[in-house]
């Protein structure tokens, strides 16, 4: 079940983005690190990503979350089989998510994520 796709804007200056989206279109930020995630407050699946410059390469033009890491797994199964290009491998990122980049038939970097589950702290 994807949750929501998510476009992602270009930004060489983080914080006047941080800015125009928070101040003239009433964005909130959901999260500042690794990118800055910002989401509406009356629909917080309504979002969009701005990576920091460089963040991830090949950057993606959009994010697709589908659901559960195991959703992952299995449209990274489906893409090596139907031979498209994995341009970022599989993995398990620092901040809560199972993620890997590939490029679609026309050439567009997409980002296939979930949110891990959340550990007990210790």
């Amino acid at each position: 079940m994807i949750r929501r796709i998510v476009p992602y804007a270009d930004g060489t200056e983080l914080a006047r983005s941080r800015a125009f989206y928070v101040e003239v279109l009433g964005l909130e930020v959901a999260m500042e690190d690794p990118v800055l995630g910002l989401r509406s407050p009356g629909n917080p699946t309504a979002q969009i990503v701005i990576p920091s410059p460089g963040a991830d390469e090949p950057a993606p033009r959009f994010g697709i979350d589908v659901g559960e890491p195991e959703a992952v797994d299995a449209a990274h199964e489906e893409v090596l089989r139907r031979g498209l290009r994995v341009v970022y491998p599989l993995r398990d990122e620092p901040w809560g998510v199972r993620r890997f980049f590939l490029e679609d038939p026309g050439g567009t970097v997409v980002n296939v994520l979930a949110h891990l589950p959340l550990r007990p702290p210790r």
